[in-house]
């Protein structure tokens, strides 16, 4: 972290995102006086407060000078979702701070370790929470930025030593172009972010350039992707493949072939095939930066998950009720098949909310092709984010092309009740937006009437 050395306070606009407050706690046990604003107070924020990290909740314009009264120490650090017109970072930029977006200052702090990147549309913070804790676990002196809460840490950020850094290079604002790692991964690139791509030859062209950052033989590729690299696979011919799989209590065992020979009776707690390449994808990164193979086993079967990827909020006789972050057709189609493979025979209820108006403009046809897979489909509203609505583009609209019968708009008041009206034993709520919160709550209220 050489080139913050002289930066002894770091103020963030927008604290309380997944991947910013990473960073803030990072800064914090780095010595730092770290302070920042975000919009609502969250389970996020609080953590950061009892952590010791002031924290408002109004845009302070004019004001925030007196929170960062040291310019020449103060590094401001902001959130793309934050409008380029919030009253605090004008404040700040007319008065010539130093401001970075989080990618920048992700990329000043990889800068100064060996940089483990995890690249995909889908798949990173599982891939990336894996690869982190497989090199904790084999006692490599590591810091991973996760991009979600892991079960086994219960946070975002692995801290074991500061000599090897584990990052999701998140594709969004071409963010991941700011880092320069030593190895790198592509776990899949189906278009998305289009309403900052020009188009899908666009963001393939993106992942591509991400990918010359490292010489060929230092880039691990799932098989088939159009870049060059070792390739990762599920029961194929990749240099790197799961082999000989079983589910037993709906967990996975299998053999990991790998260039220099196999490893046996691998165990993965995680759900579905697609965390299966998830871990195969950790373990070949975990290899190829030198953790013990005798060890690396026991890592694996030692790994418990991310919050909200595949978390089972209620798991009782009459009902099983799960949470994922799926916001992509190609990502509620794992959660599906995941579902099937757990479950099969038993009908299923998705409550879905759609997450960014330009995506589901994107991917409405997908959207609705995967959902009228299930076998009851409720919509709450879109989550905006940072968009403002188009035209047209409507949970209604989307409800509209899925072919069941069985489909629904909902309310955030009315979940519970679809919960229990539904009569499935096996419900899914899926969604990129606040959904997660809503799901706490539909938990709370089934236990409160049990």
């Amino acid at each position: 972290m050489k080139n913050l050395d002289h930066i002894q306070n770091i103020y963030f606009i927008g604290i309380g995102g997944i991947g910013m407050s990473a960073l803030a706690f990072y800064f914090k046990k780095a010595g730092k006086n770290v302070a920042g604003y975000d919009k609502i107070p969250s389970v996020i924020t609080s953590s950061l407060e009892n952590a010791g990290i002031a924290i408002h909740y109004t845009d302070l314009g004019a004001q925030v000078l007196d929170v960062c009264s040291d310019k020449e120490e103060t590094l401001v650090v902001y959130t793309p979702a934050i409008s380029s017109d919030f009253g605090e970072l004008v404040c700040l930029q007319n008065n010539s701070y130093t401001i970075k977006k989080r990618a920048e200052v992700l990329g000043l702090i990889t800068h100064t370790m060996q940089c483990l990147a995890v690249a995909g549309t889908h798949g990173k913070t599982t891939t990336s929470s894996i690869l982190g804790h497989l090199l904790a676990a084999t006692g490599a002196p590591v810091t991973a930025f996760i991009g979600g809460i892991t079960n086994n840490y219960n946070g975002n950020l692995i801290q074991q030593g500061n000599q090897v850094v584990v990052v999701e290079a998140d594709e969004f604002d071409r963010s991941f172009l700011q880092l320069q790692p030593d190895l790198l991964c592509v776990t899949s690139i189906d278009p998305d972010h289009l309403d900052i791509y020009d188009n899908e030859e666009d963001f393939i062209n993106t992942f591509k350039e991400f990918a010359t950052l490292v010489p060929t033989q230092k880039r691990f590729v799932k098989n088939g992707l159009p870049i060059e690299g070792i390739t990762i696979g599920i029961e194929d011919n990749a240099d790197y493949t799961a082999q000989n799989i079983k589910v037993k209590g709906g967990k996975y065992i299998f053999d990991l072939k790998h260039p220099s020979g196999i490893l046996r009776d691998l165990k993965t707690n995680l759900p579905g095939r697609h965390n299966l390449f998830n871990a195969t994808t950790a373990m070949a990164m975990a290899m190829a930066y030198g953790s013990s193979i005798e060890q690396l086993p026991a890592a694996l079967a030692s790994y418990t998950g991310v919050n909200r990827r595949f978390t089972y909020r209620v798991q009782t006789e009459n009902l099983i009720l799960i949470d994922d972050y799926a916001h992509h057709p190609t990502e509620i189609a794992a959660v599906r098949q995941s579902l099937e493979e757990l479950y099969p025979g038993e009908e299923v209820l998705a409550i879905f909310q759609p997450h960014l108006f330009s995506r589901t403009q994107d991917f409405m046809t997908d959207f609705a092709k995967e959902l009228s897979l299930f076998d009851e489909v409720a919509l709450l509203d879109i989550y905006p984010a940072r968009e403002l609505p188009i035209e047209g583009v409507t949970s209604e609209a989307l409800l509209e092309k899925i072919t069941l019968s069985r489909k629904h708009i909902a309310t955030k008041n009315n979940l519970t009740t679809l919960v229990k009206a539904s009569n499935k034993k096996v419900v899914v709520m899926m969604g990129a937006g606040d959904i997660g919160v809503e799901i706490l709550k539909v938990t709370g209220n089934l236990r409160d009437e049990a």
